[in-house]
């Protein structure tokens, strides 16, 4: 039996009522039914992230870069805010450096009309100067309130399910090439 690549989700948003939840549950089940992945979910109310990290408990700091480095791969499951990214995810990014490198990040976003592809570019920049590498296959919803339940389950699953998969299989390909480089 292959091993199971180890992959890490990150909840961008640490807003209360945070509608992020909703795409985790979606997109755990989903890389579970998968199985090629051991799935760890960092969230950063479990680690008190603020909009800067050095505000962080050195503890919860040294606990989320160790969560970090144990990954094989991430995906980043953000909203577009503004135009871009949360806080919260960017000081997640900065608090480490070499946790991120030679690692492939992929994306699950959510916004209004854009889907939240604005935040994904907008990581892309600050994820290539730490030398990780951003998969271009993405999973994107736009108009996302009016089409994801609380519960996680989608209104027209079918496109949502596909691109995830063809995400996932670039997904293994990448930590695959990477791990072995």
């Amino acid at each position: 039996m292959t091993q199971k690549l180890k992959l890490a989700i990150i909840i961008a948003s640490s807003r209360e009522g945070r509608f992020a939840d909703r795409f985790v549950k979606w997109t755990h089940k989903h890389i579970n039914k998968d199985g090629r992945f051991d799935v760890t979910l960092i969230d950063p109310r479990d680690y008190g992230v603020a909009a800067w990290h050095g505000d962080m408990a050195p503890e919860k700091l040294a606990s989320m870069k160790a969560a970090f480095a144990a990954a094989d791969s991430f995906i980043i499951v953000t909203p577009e805010f503004n135009h871009s990214f949360p806080a919260t995810v960017k000081s997640m990014i900065d608090a480490g450096k070499e946790e991120w490198e030679a690692k492939p990040v992929a994306f699950v976003s959510y916004g209004g009309v854009s889907g939240g592809l604005r935040a994904v570019e907008g990581l892309r920049l600050v994820l290539a100067e730490l030398h990780a590498v951003t998969l271009r296959d993405s999973v994107s919803f736009a108009m996302a309130q009016s089409r994801i339940a609380e519960d996680g389950t989608l209104d027209d699953p079918k496109m949502a399910e596909q691109a995830l998969t063809q995400m996932l299989n670039r997904l293994t390909w990448w930590t695959n090439a990477l791990n072995t480089a």
